[in-house]
């Protein structure tokens, strides 16, 4: 029985800002709704409009494709839609448009106001740590299944990558407004645990292990662990360094700061029960079809649903295969409720794709319900070289080894800074630098810095300079400060944008150039002792919304925002 356990530069991105409860978000459906009665009935385009901030200052705090988008349904030339729209805008929005410009084939860049600006610092500010939060259009109940390492050996560098980026996944679901249960799926039926007790066995009893059994030290400090493993069976052996492995394998996680799994799924519980998961699952493709004999063996047509063959359920001696239990797997996450799965696996799973999917639709599910994210290599550099760096006699690098080498932070970060889906070389090197090459010390640093500036200020003080930026001061906003802004005003998008596309290294890039707009900001911004009270409550306001939102970044990552460094 399966039990619980107790215990690419983001400036430049077209920003999907349909939920209209952030700043961004309304300009963005002002702009939608005003062309929209601009062109009349009609498809407008909804969805391919884009809200984006351009590259250089110049051009623009805003820029829209929206008359380009409905240009050819009224038959009029782009650029004199992009005019009239300019005009319906700026009636709309008054004092706040301070300008427009039409640019290139059609493109309408929007120059907003300081009184803007500061209306969405103001609300930025009175959102505090939800802001950007909750942003899912319709949240659903999903469960993601992400490391599941072959319990009979330890976890490896390739494993951490896949922990990293599946909890990293998890995190930022939940913000965006899901329901997330994390589950590991443990390999403990099969011939596996025959050989990998026989393997304990033999070494307990001083003789060597078999050809086709486990080798490495980790066996032999099993052997020394179990007592009386030497007259112990072999499945019984087995199951005992299986406990003790799945132990290690939970300290190991938690140390690396992965949250807790809602289950540690039981492949064997497949085959338990009357009738067992296996056998309901093999049923109901059955009942419907989808299954047939063949040479004594029992096939699914996978290839009435997208695969390019059939594939076998149960061989000719009656014995399921993997494919079968996996098909039962995913039925009974379905049945537990689950509106979406998420699997997350290795890089040689790639020819499973379509027959996964395939038995999934045979068995009545959307297979777009479905997701199968295939993680790709990892390989660590030393001195611009690839590195061992295993203390096992090269046999692996243990997610233990690579925690002692650079720590959870930097290892969290350099493996999350990549799409999951390209090969990753990690430079250990870097990865220790306490400098402004290593992008995660320089954002965390970024961080303290602004903490260390906020404690010296004072709570009363911060006090102030929060009401007194809610309050929508006047004054003219320097170019740092109004960049600081839009760059935080359009941390909702990115973290849409990287929920979306699965894609938590978009976070790590929009981190980091955060961090670095802040410090542009802050080298030609005085803080602390400015102008003016005024001017220094406003800074302060913006550093404390700065701090946050790097915060927000790193605890979706699961790395640290350190207060001192």
């Amino acid at each position: 029985m399966n039990e619980p356990l107790d215990d690419d530069s983001p400036q430049a991105a077209g920003l999907p800002l349909d939920v209209p409860v952030t700043p961004l978000g309304r300009l963005r459906e002002l702009v939608l709704e005003t062309a929209e009665e601009l062109a009349g009935p009609g498809e407008s385009g909804r969805a391919q409009l884009t809200l984006e901030r351009p590259r250089r200052a110049e051009f623009g705090d805003y820029s829209t494709n929206a008359a380009l988008l409905l240009a050819p349904r009224l038959g009029v030339a782009p650029r004199e839609l992009a005019e009239r729209l300019g005009q319906a805008l700026q009636a709309r929005l008054g004092a706040e448009l301070e300008r427009f410009e039409v640019a290139g084939p059609g493109f309408l860049n929007l120059f907003l106001a300081d009184s803007w600006l500061r209306g969405a610092l103001s609300e930025m500010l009175a959102a505090g740590d939800r802001f950007g939060a909750g942003g899912a259009e319709r949240p659903q109940r999903i469960l993601i299944e992400f490391v599941s390492a072959n319990p009979t050996g330890p976890m490896h560098v390739g494993h951490a990558r896949n922990a990293a980026y599946g909890d990293a996944l998890a995190r930022m679901l939940e913000r965006h407004g899901h329901s997330v249960e994390r589950e590991f799926y443990v390999n403990d039926a099969g011939s596996q645990i025959q050989k990998f007790g026989e393997s304990i066995q033999a070494l307990a009893r001083g003789l060597q292990v078999p050809e086709d059994g486990y080798k490495g030290e980790y066996v032999i400090e099993l052997a020394s662990a179990i007592a009386d493993a030497a007259a112990m069976e072999a499945v019984e052996a087995g199951r005992a360094g299986l406990e003790i492995m799945l132990a290690n394998m939970r300290t190991a996680l938690r140390s690396f700061r992965v949250g807790e799994f809602g289950t540690w799924f039981l492949e064997s519980s497949l085959y338990a029960g009357d009738p067992s998961p296996v056998a309901h699952s093999l049923a109901i493709l059955a009942e419907q079809g989808h299954s047939f004999e063949e040479d004594g063996a029992m096939w699914l047509r996978t290839s009435d649903f997208g695969d390019d063959k059939d594939r076998v359920l149960l061989r000719s001696n009656g014995e399921p295969t993997y494919f079968a239990s996996d098909t039962a797997y995913h039925q009974d996450k379905r049945e537990r409720g689950f509106q979406r799965q998420i699997d997350v696996w290795g890089a040689d799973h790639h020819g499973y794709v379509l027959r996964t999917k395939a038995a999934y639709a045979a068995l009545g599910g959307d297979p777009q319900d479905l997701e199968l994210l295939i993680m790709q290599l990892v390989h660590l550099m030393r001195s611009g070289e690839r590195s061992q760096m295993s203390k096992r006699a090269g046999e692996f690098v243990s997610l233990e080894d690579l925690l002692e080498e650079i720590g959870v932070d930097a290892a969290r970060w350099y493996l999350l800074a990549r799409s999951h889906d390209t090969t990753l070389d990690l430079d250990l090197d870097l990865a220790r630098e306490e400098s402004k090459e290593n992008p995660v010390y320089y954002v965390q640093y970024a961080h303290a810095r602004i903490a260390s500036m906020l404690a010296k200020a004072g709570a009363e003080r911060m006090r102030e300079a929060t009401a007194t930026a809610l309050e929508g001061a006047e004054g003219v906003l320097q170019p740092a400060e109004r960049a600081l802004i839009e760059q935080l005003l359009a941390f909702p998008g990115e973290l849409r944008e990287a929920v979306e596309r699965r894609a938590p290294h978009r976070m790590t890039a929009y981190a980091l150039e955060l961090a670095q707009g802040f410090t542009t900001f802050y080298s030609e911004c005085r803080v602390l002792g400015a102008e003016s009270e005024a001017i220094e409550s406003l800074r302060l306001a913006l550093c404390q919304a700065s701090m946050r939102t790097i915060a927000s970044c790193l605890e979706v990552l699961g790395v640290s925002a350190p207060e001192r460094m």
